[in-house]
């Protein structure tokens, strides 16, 4: 992701779609750490858009490597340094992890393999470190928002309008059109029942502190009762 985006790559025959099937938490796997929210998807989409990953929303972004050569499964990350215009990097799948990094976000969200769903997994993993999945959760690609992620990704823009690296960036204006328009999709598709979050979710879901809020939000009687 510290390295110039790898181009956009066109697929040859169609694949399954991730980034608009991920909407309910529910059709997440049970272990999921973070929902899929359509503000959060948006948001994972843009960072593909940004990486050059996009492929049309389609699951072969998952395995596109640094300089567009493809992974020959998704088995782990491949850690293989590859070269394109004048750069050299080990960046891999739909948001260009780093090994270093993935190692890390893999580690602290317990991943197994590197499929889509553990991609997105970790991708949010490093957007909440960043401080900015509240700001994700509000449904605004704001400037502060893209620049609280451009030191994770090398082609979001800086409030300067640069990248944090001195690399290659997508101007701003650009990625908010992208968001908006793929965020207006993904409510669409979701069928008008998902709202931007007034709150960010707690997480993770399964935490003591989580537990009691959902418990306050029940609320005495209904807790007494089993409902």
């Amino acid at each position: 992701m510290r390295a110039e985006s790898a181009p956009e790559v066109q697929p040859a025959m169609p694949a399954q779609r991730t980034s608009l099937a991920l909407l309910n938490p529910q059709s997440a796997p049970a272990a999921a750490r973070y929902a899929i929210t359509p503000e959060r998807r948006a948001l994972l989409n843009t960072i593909r858009f940004a990486e050059g990953t996009w492929a049309r929303g389609e699951d072969i972004g998952y395995r596109i490597m640094f300089g567009g050569g493809l992974m020959a499964n998704l088995e782990r990350h491949p850690d293989r340094v590859n070269y394109s215009g004048g750069y050299a990097s080990a960046a891999a799948g739909a948001y260009q992890f780093m090994p270093f990094t993935w190692n890390r976000a893999s580690r602290s969200l317990q991943l197994a393999g590197f499929g889509p769903h553990v991609q997105d997994q970790a991708a949010l993993f490093l957007i909440e470190l960043r401080g900015a999945l509240a700001l994700a959760d509000q449904g605004v690609f704001s400037p502060d928002l893209a620049a609280r992620l451009a030191p994770e990704w090398a082609s979001f823009p800086t409030l300067a309008g640069n990248s944090y690296y001195g690399q290659p960036v997508q101007r701003y204006a650009v990625l908010r059109s992208f968001y908006e328009r793929n965020l207006a999709e993904l409510r669409a598709a979701a069928g008008g029942l998902q709202e931007v979050a007034k709150q960010p979710a707690c997480e993770p879901v399964d935490s003591l502190r989580c537990r009691l809020e959902a418990l306050e939000r029940l609320g005495p009687r209904s807790v007494a009762q089993g409902s």
